[in-house]
């Protein structure tokens, strides 16, 4: 009951009187605990001073942060001195027992107490102080005063790991951009910044050990990844200063200023390294290093080859000496692994090692990769392919496909980091895909990712596995700043509460209303984050069940659904409900092969009259969903001799991105039973469709 009073005290609008600016403390993430009392408010003004106690140099920058924070959102100057008769008190403590995340403010009307758990507790109790004034209603220009009511807030992170990844291998973008995102990746109390820099799109770290890989796989031929990895044999990286050459790379002076920034505002910065697998950009510029001397048709490191080994040595040490987390992501995923089936350096060292095929060929890779690692004082971090064969137990799991991954990492004493690719990969679209930008296919809006949580189906045993989870944003579609950051917010906000914030304070029509006011507070500061007070939500036909004829009847599949897409099976047709804005909703269902044919009977049970047959289609390029090529719709009172009632072609336009179209007979006619058949032609792919409606 404590709990619930707390709660509901936090929550209530302090009513601004004229002239002032009054303080609620409802920030995002929301604190573990906000109680008001009685006691007198303290009133932000000039005279306030800002103190440190336990003084060091991040200490010095949080009291700097907020001095500089004040000045520029309230126009206030305040000192930064050792006493003062009214102060903002900056306490560093040191409890073992607690996160050193974690901080609790006092206020009342001599003094704001904010006394952290170490560095990170002080600067994350200014990061609640900050928000909570920018929220403050009234004349802000008139009264540059800010009056705090009197409270105590106690609060701490639910999991110590709260991430993002940023794909820079496909389109780069460079250290302003980086330490901008830092800037509001820290006001929301994100800790973790993980930069994919190798994959085949081009290398974006300097090395002194090979310069060759920026200076002959940092830049390419086409902005366009897209175009550029469809081109096949004609794809081309080129080197530095050739004419009209897109891309780029962090020097290591850039990374050094990153790491140090990030390190100021409380970020870990983890470099991924890609291995054995995305590594054509790598194997450019070493054919020896792939099985097949050819860098086109594979990208898998040669694991037979020992001077994969010693060249990897090099990279990661210093890979090591530059970035000071504990972690290295070593990547791991999606190794194609055909070139090592018929390689014989590759097939010697199955056989050496007695490993079992080219599965055991990648474990085995993994195992010895984690121990130059590890000889460096490091630990791997690596996508959940690397469970396969085992891990020691150092090492953390990256789930991405699914939770899968992750359940089985943490059962088996692994660490965890979840991040499944449903629903957070922010490369998905977050609202309806027609009005968006393009996207990758899913179709994750705010409230899909607030109702993540990262344990959920973990065993309670287990469950202190889980350090946490990360958003991840893939670029092969998300060519510049304004589109990352569309991207990404607000939606790294539901990231935050959900990684920080306990699951009894979470109320998504409340954090609705905080991240309205964090997504205009990001556009005001320079940032381009989805618009959200003009979202258009799901689709129409999702939310309202129809009504026809065919409801509820049986459907003979004549060339069956695919089993990835069964939907609600052989129901899915005639249920009454129609499929939201993307296939993977449980209401698309699915066909491939035989050119994508839909073949289907539905028995209405008897004759009857019908006056319209017509199916929606979904059309969504980038993954190969395609609208028919061919519609047949035919009728029948035996289900033996059917009249074809409307036949039409369509060809199919690759420059809408993203549909729905109807493929319609309307007339009158009367059967029993009405097939409806549709291929995708010439254009191959996959058909998905949600109901056959009759009328």
């Amino acid at each position: 009951m404590k709990k619930l009073l707390t709660f509901l005290v936090s929550m209530i609008c302090v009513v601004p009187c004229l002239g002032q600016r009054i303080c609620a403390y409802n920030p995002i993430p929301i604190p573990q605990e906000v109680t008001l009392t009685d006691a007198e408010p303290f009133v932000l003004d000039n005279s306030v001073s800002i103190v440190c106690r336990g003084f060091n140099a991040q200490m010095r920058y949080n009291a700097d942060y907020l001095q500089a924070y004040l000045k520029d959102v309230c126009n206030l100057n305040l000192h930064i001195g050792t006493t003062g008769s009214k102060s903002i008190v900056l306490i560093r403590k040191n409890n073992k027992k607690q996160s050193n995340e974690a901080y609790t403010i006092k206020i009342d009307k001599r003094s704001v107490v904010i006394e952290g758990n170490g560095d990170a507790g002080v600067f994350y109790g200014i990061q609640t102080l900050c928000q909570s004034i920018a929220s403050t209603q009234g004349d802000v220009q008139n009264e540059p005063a800010v009056t705090l009511p009197s409270a105590r807030i106690t609060d701490a992170p639910r999991f110590k790991y709260r991430g993002f990844m940023l794909d820079f291998s496909r389109h780069f973008f460079g250290k302003e951009f980086v330490m901008k995102q830092i800037d509001a990746m820290a006001h929301y109390k994100l800790n973790r910044l993980h930069l994919h820099l190798t994959d085949a799109g081009g290398w974006r770290l300097e090395m002194k050990s090979h310069p060759e890989l920026t200076q002959k796989t940092a830049y390419r031929t086409q902005s366009n990844w897209r175009q550029w990895w469809d081109d096949g044999k004609d794809r081309q990286y080129c080197d530095i200063g050739t004419p009209n050459a897109y891309g780029g790379y962090f020097t290591q002076d850039d990374m050094h200023e990153i790491i140090d920034y990030a390190t100021k505002h409380q970020i870990t910065v983890i470099p991924e390294i890609e291995m054995p697998g995305h590594s054509e950009e790598v194997l450019y510029t070493r054919p020896d290093l792939s099985c097949t001397n050819n860098y086109r048709t594979t990208g898998d490191f040669c694991i037979g080859n020992d001077a994969v080994f010693d060249y990897f040595t090099e990279i990661l040490k210093e890979v090591s000496e530059l970035f000071p987390s504990e972690y290295i992501h070593i990547g791991g995923d999606e190794a194609g692994k055909q070139a090592w089936k018929t390689c014989p350096k590759c097939q010697e060292r199955i056989k050496k090692e007695g490993l079992d095929g080219v599965d055991g060929l990648q474990s085995w890779f993994i195992h010895r990769i984690e121990e130059i690692v590890n000889g460096m004082g490091k630990k791997i971090i690596g996508w959940d392919e690397i469970l396969e064969g085992g891990l020691t137990p150092g090492a953390t799991v990256m789930s991405w496909r699914g939770e899968s991954g992750g359940i089985k990492a943490a059962e088996s004493g692994h660490h965890v980091i979840m991040t499944p690719g449903n629903p957070l990969y922010l490369d998905m679209y977050q609202d309806a895909p027609p009005f968006c930008p393009e996207a990758q296919g899913g179709y994750y809006p705010l409230n899909v990712i607030y109702a993540y949580d990262p344990i959920g189906r973990i065993a309670p045993e287990a469950a202190h596995l889980v350090d946490g989870l990360q958003g991840n944003l893939w670029t092969e579609r998300v060519e510049t700043e304004e589109h990352v950051e569309y991207m990404i917010w607000p939606r790294l906000l539901a990231i935050s509460e959900i990684g920080w914030s306990p699951t009894d304070r979470k109320d998504y029509d409340d954090f609705h209303k905080r991240a309205l006011r964090e997504v205009a507070r990001l556009e005001a500061d320079g940032y381009h984050p989805f618009d959200l007070k003009n979202a258009v939500g799901d689709r129409r036909e999702y939310v309202i069940p129809i009504k026809h004829l065919a409801l509820g009847k049986k459907v003979n599949y004549l060339i069956p659904y695919n089993s990835s897409y069964v939907a609600a099976g052989e129901t899915t047709l005639t249920d009454g409900l129609r499929g939201n804005w993307i296939y993977g909703d449980g209401r698309w269902q699915g066909f491939i092969g035989r050119k994508g044919c839909v073949d289907v009977v539905i028995d209405l049970e008897q004759e009857t009259e019908i006056h319209e047959v017509y199916a929606y289609f979904m059309q969504m390029v980038g993954p190969g969903v395609f609208y028919p090529g061919m519609v047949e719709i035919s009728i029948s009172n035996d289900g033996e001799n059917f009249e074809t009632i409307k036949h039409l072609t369509y060809v199919t336009n690759r420059d809408e991105p993203h549909g729905f179209r109807d493929f319609s007979w309307a007339g009158n006619a009367k059967a029993r039973y009405v097939r409806y058949k549709a291929n995708s032609g010439a254009t191959g792919g996959w058909l998905f469709t949600d109901e056959i409606i009759v009328k």
